[in-house]
């Protein structure tokens, strides 16, 4: 059973904006963490952000911080990733996550369910 579908990516120009778009099943957004990480070719998972289940705290990766914000509306099972001043190594396939956890957890194993992924292309 798919518990989240994530969208939105396509390609922009450096300094472009995106918003990614995540939706997922009620149970996840009553109770877990949702995050989002990337991946870009030839390399490992990485953490971008996270954020608690009542939207009152959210932590991210330094290379992103101050230019994407995350953020969940609970009421209709959804999350966003609104990325502003794209740069060509944000270039990857992001991934919403979401963890059954009360801590902020940074690393893709922590996380229990996965969107099936939106390529994000910047270029310079």
């Amino acid at each position: 059973q798919v518990q989240l579908v994530d969208s939105g990516g396509g390609s922009v120009q450096t300094g472009g904006s995106l918003t990614l778009s995540c939706t997922g099943t009620p149970r996840i957004f009553s109770s877990d963490l949702v995050g989002w990480f990337r991946q870009a070719p030839g390399k490992e998972r990485e953490f971008v952000a996270t954020i608690g289940r009542d939207d009152a705290r959210a932590e991210y990766a330094d290379s992103v911080q101050g230019r994407f914000t995350i953020s969940r509306d609970n009421a209709k099972n959804t999350a966003s990733l609104q990325m502003n001043s794209l740069m060509p190594d944000d270039t990857a396939v992001y991934y919403c996550a979401a963890a059954v956890s009360d801590s902020y957890p940074y690393t893709a194993g922590e996380y229990d369910y996965w969107g099936q992924g939106t390529q994000v292309t910047v270029s310079s």
